[in-house]
């Protein structure tokens, strides 16, 4: 159904977007979660940091392309707002046909670069071999995590969130009976996780494909929409590539991060891999109210109701500082439970390093809701060049904590390397977005003049 979000309360159409969103944002988790328990209960503690060590890779490339594609349907929830459908049309074609020449070019050049990146992260001997493995099919099913997002993308750009989360929900169902058949079953080890989380992925896109040019008609393209258009393309290209350098920025300083973690040893691997699996399924209602922020902004942008996009990102501040808050009394009621589905509850000195992690991040979850909204907010509003250097901003507070804090602090060094990346990404976004807010409507009291 299509919803349109220049008309109505901003809470309600906030909350009424978000919910199957979030659902469907947590379902999506389940595809690295499930690859991890069964992987660390299953086949061991050095296979679960085996795929926690690809973890940074994999955020870099995966990022990347969904930063493009998320990009991407900014420019389409826009022209739906301004209520073209013949740009909506064109711009929907460009977007398919540009995000088939990325997915050739990135499948390429990430599988030929997987064991380099792996050698240059200082990736332990012991896990190596099955880390090149795991990370090496990811790479190979690229097009499908970049199309199940695109055509997702699309449908929420229109207003739709409940039919991504019906497919998710099918797909991340297939996925745990093919993580169970590969890994336990056929014995695949981690490789198996790889393929079962691909394969899951493939069926969801192409479900999302075949639902989308079956029920609205507004995004079924001609013959004529598919001929090349420099400004369409242009346009695209100015909003989604500095929406997916923003993500790989990001991916670089987590890969630091990992580096660093790297040098622990492999059961320091799997406690930050556990842990970070728990933090990403926690914070996704943050996450999820960010991306809602983004579509409400784009559609009241496209159609010029300013005052409409300032109250809608302070409503959408206000509930994810709320989901920020219940966020954190999770993870510091239940961070050693939850750990214990990723390895067996005899690994005493996993769950201690997860436990410690995950309770200093809870305390930042606020910081994180904030950057989530305004970087969003940003993006809605046609600006992708202020959540690009936020992303730089983040990338050096990163590496400057993964490499100092950790020198005097050890462990707890690290564990502090996301919050002050967090908070510092964040308190100038604020700023950033009011300052991008007012031009706009000053330039739209000019043009009233």
């Amino acid at each position: 159904m299509v919803t349109d979000m220049t008309s109505g309360s901003p809470m309600r159409l906030l909350l009424r977007f978000s919910l199957p969103m979030l659902v469907g944002n947590i379902f999506q988790q389940f595809y690295s979660m499930v690859d991890a328990m069964i992987v660390g209960r299953f086949v061991g503690v050095d296979a679960l940091a085996a795929v926690g060590a690809t973890g940074g890779m994999s955020f870099l490339v995966l990022g990347f392309v969904i930063g493009l594609a998320n990009g991407f349907c900014v420019v389409v929830s826009q022209r739906f707002g301004a209520r073209d459908e013949a740009g909506l049309r064109r711009c929907v074609a460009m977007t398919m046909l540009l995000s088939l020449i990325v997915t050739a070019v990135a499948t390429a050049a990430s599988f030929l670069g997987t064991e380099p990146m792996l050698r240059a992260m200082n990736t332990p001997e012991n896990i190596f071999s099955d880390s090149a493995a795991y990370i090496g099919i990811i790479f190979l099913g690229l097009g499908a995590s970049l199309f199940y997002n695109l055509f997702s993308g699309l449908l929420r750009a229109v207003g739709d969130s409940k039919t991504p989360l019906y497919f998710l929900c099918l797909s991340s169902a297939l996925n745990v009976v093919l993580d169970l058949l590969f890994v336990v079953t056929f014995s695949m080890g981690v490789a198996g996780a790889a393929w079962a989380t691909i394969l899951s992925q493939g069926v969801s896109a192409l479900l999302c494909l075949v639902y989308m040019l079956k029920k609205f008609p507004i995004l079924r393209t001609g013959r004529a929409d598919w001929a090349w258009h420099g400004p369409m393309v242009r346009r695209l290209a100015r909003i989604g590539i500095p929406t997916a350098l923003s993500n790989s920025v990001t991916a670089i300083g987590c890969m630091i991060l990992q580096v660093t973690i790297n040098g622990f040893g492999s059961t320091v691997v799997a406690a930050y891999t556990a842990a970070s699996k728990v933090e990403q399924l926690t914070t996704q209602p943050t996450f999820t109210f960010g991306l809602a922020a983004a579509t409400f902004t784009a559609q009241n942008a496209g159609a010029g109701k300013l005052d409409r996009v300032k109250d809608g990102v302070r409503k959408a501040t206000v509930l994810n500082l709320i989901a920020g808050l219940a966020a954190a009394v999770v993870v510091w009621l239940f961070a050693a439970p939850i750990t214990t589905w990723f390895v067996d509850p005899g690994e005493t000195a996993v769950i201690a390093a997860s436990v410690q992690f995950l309770n200093i991040e809870a305390v930042f979850i606020l910081a994180l809701g904030v950057l989530f909204v305004y970087r969003n907010a940003l993006q809605g509003l046609g600006n992708a060049v202020m959540p690009l250097i936020s992303g730089g901003v983040e990338l050096a507070m990163r590496l400057a904590a993964a490499i100092l804090l950790s020198r005097f602090l050890g462990y707890v060094g690290v564990c502090l390397a996301n919050p002050v990346a967090w908070t510092g990404a964040a308190v100038m976004l604020v700023p950033a977005y009011l300052a991008e807010l007012r031009r706009q409507q000053n330039n739209a009291l000019a043009r009233a003049r």
